[in-house]
């Protein structure tokens, strides 16, 4: 029987499990495998894909035969349960793009060591990145102990690593101090993080009140400020804002306080508001969209993809240490068993309700 748990496209915190008769028991002869998918992380960062799932083919991935409903992607670990696809064998694990589903059909191609692509027809035209499905055994960042840090982590990381790169690589757009929003968030703190080797350009953190000490305790940014202190912030320096909150009146207050300091407004997404940039009668420059995989494909081209490959995984694993780190965790895992605890973690992560100590993962064999 295949479970999966459905969202409601036009109300993301709606969800419901389903069941459906299996297509049969064995892939078929086409070069089918059959993963069995057993943890999957659920963040913020999923609902942001579901969110945009219809203006950036989100939803695509997964199909469900079912207009009003889609699958939120998520990333997580599946085991092969049934294979025709050699060099795919039965029991190796994968990391890589589900659904929050009890399995998933692939048609694996491009095999090779680290892994390999679902070749379906419907995931052709999509963005290759989500396609890829690695071998844990091949994959050097992995270790079996640290499964659901990397669950939560390198999706969410990935975006932080490759951000701060797009910033140095385009030299901070000139500034010398970098305002971010929702700085309590994974990935946000995650960009911090990258960027300690540049403390030319000054690290400000914009936060609520209530996460205020959480973000002080982190010791990634220089400053910290609450959001209704915005303007205590210096206004007369070259300012990057760098925005995970997607909130239109801060950016206006953002844009109105730094005026013409304001040398680059960068929107890397938000949770809590799931719309497209507007455009707003406000001073400074025209807030820009950050797009992961456009930075990725520049530095493959720059550096190759191994070193590309292998500059992550170092930098992944060291943030992994760090936000572990026993002593002084800045994460701590949940585990939720089932799809009923998904659906209900998935209302309070759209509903903000979520400590931003906490990473969730559900666990669903």
């Amino acid at each position: 029987m295949l479970t999966r748990l459905l969202t409601r496209k036009n109300a993301l915190n709606h969800t419901r499990v389903d069941e459906q008769k299996p297509q049969g028991d064995t892939p078929d002869a086409q070069g089918e495998a059959v993963l069995k998918i057993r943890r999957v992380a659920v963040t913020t960062n999923n609902i942001t894909y579901a969110a945009f799932g219809d203006a950036m083919q989100y939803w695509d991935f997964f199909p469900t035969g079912e207009a009003d409903w889609g699958h939120m992607p998520v990333w997580g670990f599946a085991d092969v349960e049934s294979s025709s696809v050699p060099g795919v064998e039965v029991g190796e694990r994968f990391y890589g793009y589900f659904p929050i589903a009890s399995y998933l059909r692939v048609q694996p191609e491009r095999v090779t060591e680290r892994g390999f692509y679902d070749g379906a027809a419907h995931r052709k035209a999509l963005t290759s990145a989500y396609n890829q499905y690695m071998r844990c055994s091949a994959d050097a960042a992995y270790r079996p102990e640290d499964e659901n840090y990397q669950m939560l982590v390198r999706p969410l990381f990935i975006t932080s690593f490759m951000l701060a790169d797009f910033l140095q690589d385009n030299a901070f757009f000139g500034a010398v101090q970098m305002v971010v929003s929702s700085a309590s968030s994974k990935t946000a703190y995650g960009t911090a993080f990258c960027l300690e080797a540049y403390p030319q350009v000054k690290r400000i953190a914009l936060t609520s009140a209530r996460n205020k000490g959480f973000v002080e305790g982190l010791g990634c940014y220089g400053d910290v400020v609450s959001y209704e202190d915005l303007a205590e912030i210096d206004r007369s320096k070259p300012t990057l804002y760098v925005d995970f909150s997607g909130d239109e009146s801060l950016r206006m207050a953002v844009h109105k306080h730094f005026g013409e300091s304001l040398v680059y407004d960068c929107y890397a997404g938000s949770a809590q508001n799931t719309q497209f940039l507007r455009p707003l009668d406000m001073p400074g420059p025209e807030p820009k969209f950050y797009f992961a995989p456009v930075q990725i494909r520049k530095r493959n081209a720059d550096w190759g993809h191994a070193v590309v490959n292998q500059r992550f995984n170092e930098a992944q694993l060291a943030f992994i240490r760090r936000v572990s780190d026993a002593k002084d965790p800045w994460m701590q895992v949940r585990e939720h068993r089932g799809f009923e605890a998904a659906q209900t973690l998935i209302d309070d992560l759209h509903g903000g309700r979520i400590d931003p100590q906490q990473g969730h993962v559900v666990v669903l064999d």
